[in-house]
């Protein structure tokens, strides 16, 4: 059953993330008719899935290392930061109810920790302001009359709307609608889509099977990484990971995934190693280590003389054979720099969010599609990626406004240039 085809008087905005809320937000402050339309029975899922374990709502990092995390599409980005940065983003959160404070780490996290409160303010106060919300309807794309196509429980249904917001998300959170289904339909209307990649992931080494059955899930705390980039240069970052049965992951593994994976495409596989112990220096672990055994176990002596134990022991064990495991100079030389070969990430339906998506080339300084006039992106669905802390969920929301205002403008701009009532289908 199909309905029969609606006409909207606005703005249609697609995807209740908050890059779809905030575009909604923004232009309903600029007097714009907005409808918004969610493939699920309420809007924000991801967003309370992410704030589970405490809502990391931004970084107080300051700039420009801030922006420097976007990697590639820094200066993009930052132009959107520009608009709406951290610090705008906890006063519009404040003007929520909601307080914010920063964490030791420098992350940016609501008083009572939660995302819910946040929401359902949120969502009330747009709808107060006129959003008109329409859930349970699932965008399959465009008619061949270039009416909005929609999946509902009641049948297929098709709007008509001058201008729209996508704000689709990536591809890795299917259960929550982010499953990339968007990418045929915007790839048939002429926009380039990067393909879409894991990000925020974790790798795969592929452990021996003792290994794997007795340390999957195990902290490896602190360690420091060290890589090489593409140039040859050499990093350092300190943090924390954790040992799968398959490999790796954890917020230290997040914040190179970018690189690691590019490494991957271009080699085949990359190379990471672990300082395990970076409070000992290579001189003062020779020296721990180099005091006699006597009748203890490697394991014990590992403990008592180095600090090292659990997953960091048997990650030695791992690396080295028995010959070098009776030679404490290659033990501690392998604390200090253990090699890691990571063979692959893990599939995109396991990542914490996605890299690739609507090339911004394709899009103006607005975000419209060159191709598509009156045709907006956002959010996750562009071609960005950045670590978890807060800088995903900011340039959600940054984007978000930039795609709401400019829509709004161009609305504005269309109906002083056409009169009034004038409209086109995409």
């Amino acid at each position: 059953m199909t309905d029969p085809v609606s006409r909207l008087p606005g703005l249609a905005v697609i995807g209740g993330g908050p890059a779809g809320l905030m575009a909604a937000e923004a232009a309903r402050a600029a007097g714009v008719e907005v409808d918004l339309f969610e493939a699920k029975g309420s809007v924000g899922r991801k967003f309370l899935i992410a704030g589970k374990g405490g809502l990391n709502l931004t970084h107080s990092e300051p700039m420009p290392g801030f922006a420097g995390r976007y990697g590639a599409r820094a200066d993009e980005v930052a132009g959107w930061l520009r608009d709406f940065g951290p610090e705008a983003l906890r006063d519009w959160a404040h003007g929520l109810g909601v307080d914010s404070y920063v964490g030791s780490s420098g992350r940016v996290f609501p008083m009572d920790r939660k995302a819910a409160p946040l929401l359902r303010g949120w969502v009330r106060r747009l709808k107060d302001q006129g959003v008109r919300f329409h859930v349970l309807h699932r965008w399959l794309g465009w008619d061949d009359d270039g009416a909005l196509h929609f999946a509902t429980p009641e049948g297929e249904r098709g709007v008509h709307a001058t201008a729209a917001v996508l704000a689709l998300g990536g591809g890795s959170w299917p259960q929550l609608g982010s499953d990339g289904g968007w990418v045929a339909s915007l790839q048939a209307r002429g926009l380039e889509v990067v393909p879409l990649q894991p990000a925020n992931c974790g790798f795969d080494i592929g452990w021996s099977t003792h290994f794997a059955q007795r340390h999957a899930g195990a902290p490896i705390k602190p360690v420091v990484a060290h890589w090489f980039d593409s140039t040859g240069t050499g990093h350092a970052l300190q943090g924390e990971c954790v040992a799968t049965a398959t490999g790796i992951e954890g917020s230290l593994v997040y914040a190179l995934s970018a690189a690691l994976r590019e490494a991957i495409a271009r080699d085949g596989s990359a190379m990471l190693w672990l300082d395990l112990a970076p409070g000992r220096d290579l001189e003062r672990l020779r020296r721990d280590l180099g005091r006699p055994r006597g009748g203890r176990s490697l394991s014990e002596h590992l403990r008592r003389q180095a600090g090292i134990d659990g997953a960091k022991a048997a990650l030695v064990r791992e690396a080295l054979d028995a010959t070098a495991l009776a030679d404490m100079d290659r033990i501690a030389t392998t604390l200090k720099r253990l090699p890691l070969r990571l063979l692959r990430a893990r599939p995109l339906d396991e990542a914490i969010s996605s890299a690739g998506g609507v090339r911004l080339e394709t899009l103006d300084d607005g975000l419209m599609a060159k191709a598509l006039p009156g045709v907006f992106c956002a959010g996750e669905m562009l071609d960005w990626e950045a670590p978890t802390g807060g800088y995903l969920l900011t340039a959600c929301f940054a984007s978000g406004l930039r795609a709401g205002r400019s829509a709004a403008r161009w609305l504005r701009q269309r109906d002083a240039g056409q009169g009034p009532g004038a409209a086109a289908d995409h």
